[in-house]
């Protein structure tokens, strides 16, 4: 278990392969990942990838003011309907396509992306609402 801030971040920028690891698969509490996002700023993507991260902690960066920050959010497979639909709202496309092919994104999230104004999304909206993507049943 990942203990401290300190301790993800020196995992994070390790050489060995192992410690890199660790910091991608190992638990740490939700204090430690609020410290880590708190502090430093530029690791917060690598607060997402950890495959453990809480549910609590993604709602927290769901605003994060890099893009990239909340595309990854928008990858987790743990998300639910209800914060894809917030994810839905983004000012970056790319976020928003990434809602679109989201296995949990709702059908009314996917009828809201419908009139995005990018079109990729719209045409990747309809793509998913008129049955050529997963099933939303």
């Amino acid at each position: 278990m990942i203990e401290t801030a300190d301790e993800f971040v020196r995992l994070r920028n390790s050489s060995d392969p192992q410690e890199c690891r660790r910091a991608t698969v190992e638990e740490a509490s939700v204090q430690v990942w609020a410290e880590v996002v708190d502090r430093y700023p530029e690791e917060r993507v690598g607060v997402v990838q950890n495959k453990t991260v809480p549910l609590a902690v993604l709602e927290m960066l769901i605003g994060d003011p890099d893009a990239r920050v909340r595309f990854m959010v928008a990858m987790k497979r743990k998300l639910s309907p209800n914060l894809l639909e917030q994810l839905a709202r983004d000012v970056d496309e790319s976020v928003r396509m990434r809602v679109v092919q989201h296995k949990n994104t709702s059908r009314e999230t996917l009828e809201s992306l419908r009139n995005d104004p990018w079109s990729e999304v719209r045409a990747a909206a309809e793509g998913r609402l008129g049955g050529t993507g997963n099933d939303l049943s």
